[in-house]
């Protein structure tokens, strides 16, 4: 599944209000993480509209897809791709399930254990902590991001497969993610800008129940050693 929990984070930004207003000094990186941080300790779950675009990479492709995200902590995510093409990524906290409706399969994974990968969607998802998984730093806005946002780079501390680094472009009044850049280890570069964001609206397990529909494959995803 690749890219497929990196994907997610493109999750959300989030409106809940800091003690720490951003806009008061330049803060520094470790800073501005560890005011993340803070901001998505207190979030219990948020909605958004996202449009995803992916280029580059080893066969030099170029895709856009939208759709929809809702996050719940302890680790539930559901992501609802509708164009171009309809595709389902579900995590009830402790299965993911990764549904291509014209594929007729649904690939069905483990949850990480004990947030095993440090990814953003995890850190959204309540699992793992951004200022202790990641090395932060500042650089220029990459190019398709909001202007005006402060870009943070991070560098995991250990070795992803699906990432080398990201960029999250962040409001500096507000703290809320408006976008991401990952870069892959092939150089592809997936964007995710978040729209329409709504925080602590009080979501139902039931939003992150995936039934498996009949008639299509299944295949288990052995995780990875």
């Amino acid at each position: 599944m690749p890219r497929l929990l990196t994907a997610l984070a493109l999750s959300a930004a989030l409106a809940a209000l800091l003690v720490v207003d951003m806009r008061a000094a330049d803060p520094t990186a470790a800073e501005l993480a560890e005011a993340l941080q803070h901001k998505y300790d207190a979030v219990k779950d948020f909605s958004a509209d996202f449009v995803h675009t992916y280029q580059g990479g080893v066969l030099k492709k170029q895709l856009t897809e939208r759709g929809t995200v809702l996050i719940k902590k302890p680790g539930k995510m559901r992501w609802d791709y509708t164009a171009p093409e309809k595709k389902q990524f579900v995590s009830d906290g402790a299965k993911i399930y990764f549904y291509i409706p014209a594929d007729k399969q649904v690939i069905v994974s483990s949850f990480p254990p004990n947030a095993a990968e440090a990814t953003p969607a995890l850190f959204l998802a309540g699992k793992g902590r951004l200022t202790s998984e990641f090395t932060p730093s500042l650089v220029e806005l990459p190019a398709g991001l909001p202007a005006g946002s402060r870009a943070l780079k991070l560098v995991p501390k250990s070795k992803q497969p699906d990432y080398d680094w990201l960029v999250l472009a962040v409001d500096p009044a507000t703290l809320a993610i408006q976008g991401l850049v990952t870069i892959d280890a092939q150089g592809g570069a997936s964007t995710f800008a978040f729209t329409k964001l709504k925080d602590n609206v009080g979501l139902a397990d039931t939003q992150f129940t995936f039934k498996i529909p009949r008639g299509v494959d299944v295949v288990t995803d052995t995780p990875r050693s």
